[in-house]
């Protein structure tokens, strides 16, 4: 059996938290997390473990754990992230501390701004756009187009400006113990860059205050948002660790609808798309919320890459995309899936593999309420593959892909083109999850 991490496994070692010597430094000092086995470990300088997932592949991942004094920042606003972070081309190692909520929806004084502050001056209003393309008058063969939606995509681009935070290469972003760390109403786009940790963070209510009406989408048509909570685009080494997501305060239940469809404010909670690579996804929590993680942005997204693990994370209230996968090789496992309905997000399904997705399913957890049945844990469109093994649902073994082909025209295959050999933590049995991964799990648990 692979070596557990050395970050923590809480049934097999004590983790001890010199808290006496941050009390002392301030808040900014370094976090130092000991164990029996490795002695102290600075929070702020961690790195991804050996064989833990796919991230730690070659050159591994390690952030800013090469940052200098001059590049370790403790920020507690907006402003003072975006300093930080600099710009995206500069790769010279930075450690950026959060330290508390830092909300994106305001100014560089720290002013709260609003969807009407945005709207400002760029002609937009919602009664105006809905007047233009009620599909009743507009039609529903054609994407918006005209005054209303230039206005409509000119307010966009100004939360844009002031919502998404650009990360660069070499970054550790990390919430400081205790200060309930995290960002609200922002996104944190990883793009185009290699070696990014993002760890102890509560993402919160990313709201897209101008969705798009396409009539084209569906039968029926959608309206489609904007932001991503974290999103990769074409990043490389990243490793998402002891975060938590949810779109709290504001569930998709209090939307209005407008032409017969939900007036859809969140996007993604974590995406993986355009080409990334390389990511290890451990001990989060993914709650309340609709579409929460897509790897491969679409069935010609990049071949040889999308290589993802997933372990050790909780997903409660989802109602798809845990994830949804397309083309690359996937492992899954330790998970546990509590599918009960939650403050309205009734789940459809767990993961869903797709456009030739080869995805290793193992030693998960899914508790289902009374009615629910196994075979719609899973999804698929019949050219992705989920090799299963070891998948417990309320605590019965169970053959996931034999439950979901029984009841579906379009077979999974239960085959795959590789086998998964990082997997440092990984547990041969899943049912103890439900327990060990309610405490260990999420932002405010890293001290």
């Amino acid at each position: 059996m692979a070596a557990p991490s050395h970050r923590r496994s809480l049934r097999k070692r004590r983790t001890l938290v010199v808290s006496a010597a941050v009390a002392a430094a301030g808040v900014g000092a370094g976090v130092f997390v000991m164990n029996a086995n490795a002695g102290a470990v600075d929070l702020y300088h961690q790195t991804l473990a050996a064989k833990d997932g796919w991230a730690s592949s070659g050159t591994g991942t390690t952030g800013g754990a090469k940052a200098d004094a001059a590049h370790t920042f403790t920020v507690s606003t907006r402003a003072q992230l975006v300093k930080a972070l600099g710009s995206a081309s500069d790769t010279t190692p930075r450690i950026i501390k959060i330290n508390g909520v830092i909300d994106a929806n305001t100014d560089d004084s720290g002013k709260k701004l609003t969807c009407a502050d945005y709207a400002s001056g760029t002609g937009y209003s919602l009664s105006a756009y809905l007047k233009a393309y009620d599909p009743a008058t507009y039609g529903t063969s054609k994407l918006p187009s005209g005054t209303q939606e230039t206005a409509r995509a000119a307010a966009q681009a100004k939360q844009a400006k002031n919502v998404v935070f650009k990360v660069p290469a070499n970054t550790t972003l990390v919430g400081v113990p205790g200060t309930n760390a995290g960002i609200t109403g922002g996104m944190v786009q990883i793009q185009n860059v290699d070696n990014v940790i993002v760890r102890n963070l509560t993402f919160a209510a990313t709201e897209d205050c101008f969705p798009q009406w396409d009539p084209t989408d569906g039968d029926d048509g959608n309206w489609n948002s904007n932001y991503d909570s974290v999103t990769l685009r074409g990043a490389t080494h990243v490793w998402a660790d002891h975060n938590t997501f949810t779109d709290a305060p504001h569930f998709d239940s209090a939307n209005p609808t407008y032409f017969g469809r939900e007036y859809q404010i969140h996007d993604g909670a974590l995406d993986i798309t355009k080409g990334s690579d390389l990511v290890t996804v451990s001990h989060n929590q993914f709650t309340n919320h609709d579409k929460t993680m897509l790897i491969g942005s679409s069935d010609t997204d990049s071949v040889g890459k999308l290589r993802v693990s997933i372990h050790h994370n909780v997903w409660k209230g989802i109602i798809q995309r845990a994830p949804l996968a397309r083309i690359g090789q996937i492992h899954i496992y330790n998970n546990y899936y509590d599918v009960t309905t939650l403050n309205g997000y009734a789940p459809q399904y767990s993961i869903n593999s797709r456009a030739k997705a080869q995805v290793v399913a193992e030693n998960n957890y899914w508790k289902l309420p009374s009615g629910a049945k196994a075979a719609k844990l899973l999804s698929g469109d019949g050219t992705g593959s989920v090799k299963g093994s070891g998948n417990l649902v309320n605590g019965t073994v169970t053959d996931l892909v034999a439950a979901y082909n029984a009841a579906s025209s379009k077979d999974l295959k239960t085959t795959v083109n590789w086998t998964p050999t990082l997997t440092t933590g990984l547990e041969s049995s899943a049912k103890n999850l439900p327990t060990t991964l309610a405490t260990s799990t999420g932002a405010g648990v890293l001290r």
